[in-house]
């Protein structure tokens, strides 16, 4: 990885791991194709692809959270590829969201939150935890 792919790659905010209970639960939409997030947070998200995307590309995403029949649409940006074997990984950072679309974000990520954590948190400390910079 490039040392500008590196500093591209690096998101500020908490990202959280798109699965529970070795389920996926969040999803993206693009081209008409639903593919699974490997992770999500109020920056960006990453999926799996076999295929080397363009560095810098912006496109037209909807988000999907299991369960939930509403979408989060908006334009994000391809920041890099992470190789890993034969695939590899596909971070994307948002440029901007369609209409409430950074409010519902924030509501599906406390929600994740609140119900993966293994002790009881209250909705403030959820909020906190999705607005709070990177543990990583």
């Amino acid at each position: 990885m490039s040392a500008n792919a590196e500093s591209n790659e690096r998101r500020t905010r908490q990202r959280f791991a798109a699965h529970r209970d070795g389920k996926t639960i969040f999803w993206v939409e693009l081209n008409g194709h639903r593919l699974p997030l490997n992770d999500l947070s109020l920056e960006g998200f990453s999926y799996a692809s076999a295929i080397e995307p363009e560095i810098g590309l912006e496109f037209a995403f909807a988000l999907r959270l299991d369960g939930i029949p509403d979408r989060v649409r908006g334009q994000a940006r391809i920041v890099n590829f992470i190789p890993q074997g034969d695939s590899g990984q596909v971070g994307c950072r948002f440029i901007g969201f369609e209409n409430d679309g950074a409010y519902d974000l924030h509501d599906w990520l406390t929600v994740h939150v609140i119900t993966s954590a293994s002790v009881r948190i209250s909705e403030k400390e959820a909020k906190a935890i999705v607005a709070g910079p990177s543990l990583i």
